[in-house]
């Protein structure tokens, strides 16, 4: 009789001893964006509204962020012209925040490359109620108490109904032309 009852507790301790990184540090994690058009590029940012990752015995085995799409900023303007530029990106031209306030990446594989903490990652990327699936490269580290996984990710707008200024959708754009694909450089960072 007492065998049985130490088995459970011994399990219930086991994984109470195991380091549980789950919920993602909202503070700590950032969203960096890259768009690029003809005669230039912009960057900004995006906040996360949550995520987590699951990542137990030295493994990233899956994980998810949220993207607060309202929180959208431009850092290589200021003033009037970043806020034309933000305003815009929030408009029904764009992303139509007031719709579709939130973007969602849930990674379905996580594939370890190598023992250095390298991974390719499968997963989906929703965008104004569209799915696909986004495929990239990203690294994962443990130090002590946390764990950060940073990837980037190349995003092609035109598959999920971003149209303006797409030379794939609108002929005679010249240099007005604004490239489909984007970039994200995700940082996720998760606290025991």
């Amino acid at each position: 009789m007492k065998k049985f009852l130490f088995l459970p507790l011994l399990a219930i301790l086991t994984m109470a001893a195991a380091p549980n990184f789950n919920n993602v540090d909202l503070a700590s994690s950032t969203i960096v964006w890259k768009a690029y058009k003809v005669t230039g590029e912009h960057t900004g940012y995006v906040k996360m509204k949550s995520g987590k990752l699951d990542y137990s015995g030295g493994k990233l085995t899956g994980g998810e962020f949220v993207i607060d799409m309202n929180s959208i900023k431009c850092t290589d303007l200021e003033g009037e012209y970043a806020g034309k530029l933000e305003g815009h990106l929030k408009s029904d031209d764009f992303f139509g925040v007031a719709t579709y306030p939130t973007a969602k990446y849930v990674i379905t594989k996580a594939i370890p490359t190598d023992s250095k903490g390298n991974y390719k990652i499968v997963g989906n990327l929703t965008i104004k109620e569209t799915t696909k699936e986004v495929k990239f490269n990203a690294n994962v580290t443990e130090s002590g108490n946390t764990v950060k996984a940073t990837g980037n990710l190349k995003i092609d707008r035109s598959e999920y109904n971003v149209k303006y200024g797409s030379g794939s959708f609108f002929d005679g754009l010249g240099d007005k032309t604004i490239y489909d694909e984007f970039d994200l450089a995700v940082t996720l960072v998760s606290k025991k």
